[in-house]
């Protein structure tokens, strides 16, 4: 598609391609990216070392993600307009909760809060929507909702490292939770004549593979969903991993924090691209042609990461990283739809979103302890790129199985 078709694109269906980007930007206060930002400043409250935070981090993590897998079901019955405004007043009172809680014990209980209805159910709400309302432009949507979430990585770090100079932090997480109260209208406002046909449950859906409405029960009883898990969960937790170490990756390579962070933004230009530009190949080709594709840049990037003699070598990696980001944030949200449908996508994604957030708490922990019993953080990165080079491969049976459904269609 054109600049101008895309532009017309977003001009036709603006109040709700705003509802995603919106949502999506939220889901920022839930975001390692951003809670990352105030780690010190916590642990430094709470008398916290940081294996103990890492280890609170990864609990409250953890519960989210198997909370969301009874909870994503609710964007089955719910329009996007009740269901996405209750998130996000929730994920308000969850920063209220931060800025206020007065002992370490509570803090599993807050991280909780913050992933799950950030990270986990804002995000998760975002392209359950996009997915449901928009089939022929499926890709296109995603991909435009998805610069929410970019927007917030490429701009909250500076700005709330900017604000902690001037302000104490736990007044910062009270302006975000003001902030949320304040979307909450502008959300209502944006979806006051909600999209038709499918903003509810029992309006008409899309099919899956071999023309069936797949339950929850059907999917995860099938090879299919397990084939892309690998994905899901190495994407986020091998990721996540690296952001949340990148101090002690930059130390290790013996250069300064502020000049490994000045290459990220380069990571975010390549990010907007390549969502763009697979959100115009999944409307074009097709997402599940991609799927065994996207992976390749993530495998590379993290060899580099290992080899990296300068901060050149680590700035391309970032760039690659990018470039694989794009087809995270587009191919996988399609795929669930066109492998099973949109009847029952709520609840199957929510699967899909607690392995999804379990794989970001396990990553940083587990990175962490191999850290501490001698496998060092560079090693690891190939461990990474052979994990990445196993689900790319994987990916391929589902690309044999929609071939089989369309010939059997």
């Amino acid at each position: 598609m054109s600049d101008s078709g895309y532009l017309t694109f977003i001009k036709q269906n603006a109040p709700f391609l705003a509802t995603g980007a919106l949502l999506s930007f939220l889901s920022s206060f839930g975001q390692t990216f951003f809670i990352s930002i105030f780690g010190g400043e916590i642990r430094q409250s709470y008398g916290l070392t940081n294996g103990e935070w890492g280890v609170i981090y990864m609990i409250g993590t953890g519960a989210s993600a198997a909370v969301m897998v009874f909870a994503g079901g609710l964007a089955d019955r719910f329009r996007v307009r009740q269901l996405g405004i209750t998130v996000i007043l929730l994920l308000g009172l969850s920063c209220v909760l931060l800025a206020l809680n007065p002992i370490a014990a509570l803090l599993p209980l807050v991280v909780f809060c913050l992933r799950f209805f950030g990270q986990g159910m804002t995000t998760h709400v975002a392209t359950v929507a996009m997915s449901r309302w928009f089939v022929a432009t499926r890709g296109r949507a995603l991909a435009v909702a998805a610069m929410g979430f970019m927007l917030g990585e490429a701009t909250l770090p500076l700005f709330m490292v900017w604000l902690k100079s001037l302000i104490d932090w736990h007044l910062i997480w009270i302006g975000c939770a003001v902030f949320c109260a304040a979307m909450a209208p502008v959300l209502f406002w944006l979806l006051r004549l909600e999209r038709t046909p499918q903003s509810v449950a029992n309006s008409p859906q899309a099919t899956g593979l071999f023309g069936k409405h797949w339950t929850r029960a059907d999917a995860l009883r099938h090879p299919l969903f397990w084939a892309m898990a690998p994905a899901v969960m190495s994407f986020s937790g091998f990721g996540t991993a690296f952001w949340f170490h990148q101090v002690h990756f930059a130390e290790i390579k013996g250069w300064s924090h502020l000049s490994l962070v000045a290459v990220f933004p380069l990571g975010t230009i390549t990010l907007f691209a390549s969502t763009i530009g697979y959100g115009w190949l999944v409307d074009r080709i097709g997402a599940v042609r991609l799927l065994p594709l996207y992976l390749i840049p993530y495998i590379v990037a993290f060899i580099l990461h290992w080899y990296a003699p300068t901060l050149g070598w680590t700035a391309l990696a970032v760039i690659l990283m990018g470039a694989a980001g794009g087809g995270q944030a587009t191919l996988l949200n399609a795929c669930w739809a066109e492998f099973f449908g949109t009847q029952h996508l709520g609840s199957i994604k929510a699967a899909t979103t607690a392995l999804m957030v379990l794989g970001s708490a396990l990553g940083p922990g587990v990175s962490g302890w191999l850290i501490d019993i001698g496998v060092g953080f560079e090693v690891q990165m190939l461990g990474y790129a052979a994990t990445f080079a196993i689900a790319a491969a994987l990916l391929i049976y589902p690309v044999r199985l929609a071939r089989a459904s369309a010939a059997a269609t």
